[in-house]
């Protein structure tokens, strides 16, 4: 599966600090518990490349519409 490819798997996406200092992403869905640790400054640098990524997806969106996409503005899980 790359990066393009739909999928129907769904999972939820909990994100924080842990006790011992790091920032954990954990993965849970069907048949999936990943909890990934990194620490502050990877995970600063994770952030950094997520907002790259969106912000470079907004461009694509621009010009074509309604297309793909979830509705609404902003949501946080």
């Amino acid at each position: 599966m790359g990066i393009n490819s739909e999928s129907d798997v769904s999972a939820n996406l909990q994100i924080g600090p842990t006790d011992q200092g790091m920032v954990r992403i954990y993965v849970e869905g069907e048949g999936i518990d990943l909890p990934l640790d990194f620490e502050p400054d990877e995970a600063a640098e994770i952030a950094e490349e997520l907002m790259a990524a969106a912000e470079a997806a907004r461009g694509m969106g621009r010009g074509q519409g309604e297309r793909g996409g979830k509705p609404g503005k902003g949501g946080r899980r």
